[in-house]
């Protein structure tokens, strides 16, 4: 069966580039695996899906190449993504930092999509897997389970391995290694950090317990809420700070904008005798400071204690330096970050430089975003890019 356009994968990015080039007229097939389009979206943002961030700036995204998304997200625009809600009747809100969410269900988001490539004449095939992709000078050919489909373009937006119970692979690094494009080393994006021996107990027996830090990597620092949990570390800031971290030590400051040392100066003077925990749970979770008092030699009252204890403790709280060991990996990912290296592309396409009729949009590409509606909208953008260069 012959099409002018073949998308593969019926996620974010690959129903908008099937829409889009839909409209245009183009007879697009858009094939996936699964046994339902836009699985991943389902599962987002609580199940409300956090479509978009109204900060969907390029310096909030990272690749091998900082500017690759300054095109596509130039000419798609998180306002452009709200204007397609409204005209869907889709109630929402922002949550924070431009976070926008959906009032109801992540489904809403998803029928939108089918309902656009429905209107578009999208021929949407589920449940077919993929054999292989040749390309005979000409056009591509899909084998499928099904049967065989040939167009002159074909659209990568199978993402990346991130989540693999929902059927999350590195198969277009397969087809995108086939046809000569280099991949970026994927790794988990957005994913909680995992610790070793005496940090992981603390961690364990702070399960649960949330706080207000600034989480740094690197040169990234993001203030939001850290979480301890069983194995280590999440939250989103920590989620965020993971994109950035290659190994080392991350800094947590767990009292952002307070004054540690002066602060328990002040109560040295007015409350000599109360216990460290009781100072520290005026500026922490009550559990928290139980445990950290005793490791920050805030063990007794602080009647006694010499400024230099009161400057260290103070250090431990604002400074602390944690060492992880690794993360909890594609499983829990919510991301995954390289890919499919933006050399071979063209920013303003999406299509491979040296392969014409080939594009790569999505999680596929080496494009990630921040946490909270960037990597839906980078979904956006590039499924509208490539769906209107096909």
């Amino acid at each position: 069966m012959t099409f002018d356009v073949i998308v593969l994968g019926a996620g974010a990015a690959g129903m908008m580039a099937a829409a889009t080039a839909g409209v245009r007229g183009k007879r697009v097939l858009l094939l996936d695996h699964a046994d339902e389009p836009g699985k991943k979206i389902l599962i987002s943002g609580g199940g409300r899906c956090n479509f978009t961030n109204l900060g969907a700036a390029p310096d909030r995204f990272l690749s091998a190449n900082p500017h690759f998304a300054r095109s596509a997200l130039g000419r798609y625009t998180p306002a452009d993504f709200v204007a397609l809600v409204d005209k869907h009747g889709i109630a929402y809100h922002e949550k924070t930092l431009g976070q926008l969410f959906c009032d109801g269900s992540a489904r809403q988001i998803v029928a939108l999509l089918v309902d656009e490539c429905d209107a578009a004449g999208v021929d949407t095939r589920l449940s077919h897997r993929i054999t292989g992709v040749g390309h005979d000078g000409h056009s591509f050919r899909v084998g499928t389970d099904h049967g065989d489909f040939v167009a002159p373009a074909l659209i990568l937006a199978t993402g990346g391995p991130a989540i693999p119970k929902l059927g999350a692979t590195g198969f277009a690094y397969d087809i995108a290694r086939q046809f000569g494009l280099s991949i970026i080393p994927p790794r988990p994006g957005l994913v909680p950090l995992t610790f070793a021996a005496d940090l992981l107990d603390l961690c364990r027996g702070l399960s649960g317990v949330a706080v207000d830090a600034v989480v740094r990597a690197g040169t990234a620092a993001f203030r939001e809420a850290l979480l301890f949990t069983h194995r280590g570390l999440s939250g989103p800031a920590v989620l965020q700070a993971s994109s950035y971290w290659h190994g080392g030590a991350v800094m947590l400051d767990l009292a952002p904008g307070i004054e540690v040392p002066a602060f328990l100066r002040d109560r040295r003077r007015t409350r000599p005798k109360a216990e460290g925990a009781t100072i520290l749970s005026e500026i922490l979770p009550a559990r928290l400071a139980a445990v950290l008092a005793p490791r920050l030699g805030l063990g007794g009252t602080l009647a006694n204690l010499p400024d230099r204890t009161l400057e260290a403790a103070a250090a431990g709280i604002a400074t602390w330096a944690v060492t992880p060991v690794g993360t909890e990996g594609f499983a829990k990912a919510e991301v995954t970050a390289g890919g499919i290296a933006t050399a071979g592309l063209s920013s303003k396409t999406m299509g491979a430089t040296g392969v014409p009729g080939l594009f790569a949009i999505g999680e596929a590409v080496d494009v990630t975003g921040w946490l909270g509606g960037y990597n839906f909208q980078w979904a956006w953008a590039s499924g509208v890019a490539a769906g209107g260069a096909v």
